[in-house]
C-alpha cells in the first residue's frame, strides 16, 4: 500500500507540474512523518523518499538517529521542521533540520542566527506567511513580510530559501487556489526587489495538485502517503 500510494502522488505531482508547464524534477516531496513510526519511515526510505518533515523538534530527533543507521542514508535524507517553532526550542533544532519551513518573526529569526552561529554553521530557513484570519495559523502578515525579509537578509548565520504557507482547510481545493496564488504574488513581488526566494512550500494531501499549478516547488504530503493517523 505503502509503495502504490507514493508512486501515485508521484504521478499526480508530475501531471500537476506539467500543467504548470513545469518538470516532475521541479516540485520536491516532503514526507510529513508526524506520528509515523520510524519502521514505516525506513519502509518509505526503501521506497524512494528522501525528504522527511517533522512537526515536533524531539520527536524528529528520536527517527532521525534510527534512520542515521541506515547505510546509505547519511547525507542523502534531508530532514524539515514544517511545525511552528518555539524560541525556547530553536538551540535543539538549529543543526538537526537540513531546512526550517516556519519562521515567522525577527525575534526567532534572531535566535537561530544565534544559535547557528555558536556552531559556525549556516542555518536554512522559509518564511512562513499567514494569508488567512485563522487565529490558530502562525505566520508573518504579508504586510510585514518585506520588513522580515529585511532583517534576516542580514543574519550571516541564516541562509533564507523561500516562503512557507498553510491556508484554511476546505473541502474543496479550488477555495485554498488563492491563498496559494497570493503567497506566489508576493515572492515575485519580494524577488522584483532583490531577495533571492527559490523555494514555495505550499500544499498538503487535500489539495497539493492545486498548490503545484500556482508554484509550489515543495509540498508536505502525510495522509496520502500513510494514511489516516489518530
Amino acid at each position: 500500500m505503502l509503495y502504490d500510494n507514493i508512486a501515485a502522488i508521484s504521478r499526480r505531482i508530475t501531471d500537476a507540474a506539467a500543467r504548470s508547464g513545469r518538470k516532475r524534477g521541479d516540485v520536491g516531496l516532503v514526507a510529513v512523518t508526524k506520528t509515523v513510526d520510524a519502521v514505516t519511515i525506513r519502509k518509505a526510505f526503501d521506497a524512494g523518499l528522501r525528504v522527511f518533515g517533522e512537526n515536533r523538534v524531539q520527536e524528529a530527533r528520536e527517527k532521525i538517529d534510527y534512520l542515521g543507521g541506515i547505510p546509505g542514508a547519511t547525507g542523502d535524507v534531508q530532514w524539515h521542521l514544517i511545525g511552528h517553532l518555539q524560541r525556547n526550542k530553536v538551540k535543539y533544532a538549529v543543526g538537526l533540520f537540513d531546512l526550517i519551513h516556519s519562521v515567522d518573526s525577527a525575534a526567532l529569526a534572531d535566535e537561530l542566527e544565534r544559535q547557528a552561529s555558536k556552531n559556525g554553521g549556516v542555518q536554512k530557513i522559509l518564511v512562513e506567511v499567514k494569508l488567512s484570519d485563522e487565529e490558530t495559523k502562525h505566520g508573518v502578515a504579508a504586510a510585514e513580510l518585506e520588513h522580515l525579509l529585511v532583517h534576516i537578509s542580514g543574519l550571516k548565520g541564516l541562509a533564507l530559501r523561500g516562503l512557507m504557507t498553510i491556508p484554511p482547510f476546505f473541502g474543496d481545493p479550488e477555495e485554498a487556489r488563492p491563498y496559494f496564488r497570493r503567497l506566489r504574488e508576493l515572492r515575485d513581488e519580494m524577488q522584483k526587489k532583490g531577495f533571492d526566494l527559490p523555494e514555495l512550500s505550499m500544499g498538503m494531501s487535500g489539495d497539493f495538485e492545486v498548490a503545484i499549478e500556482e508554484g509550489a516547488t515543495l509540498v508536505r504530503i502525510g495522509t496520502a502517503i500513510f494514511g489516516e493517523r489518530g
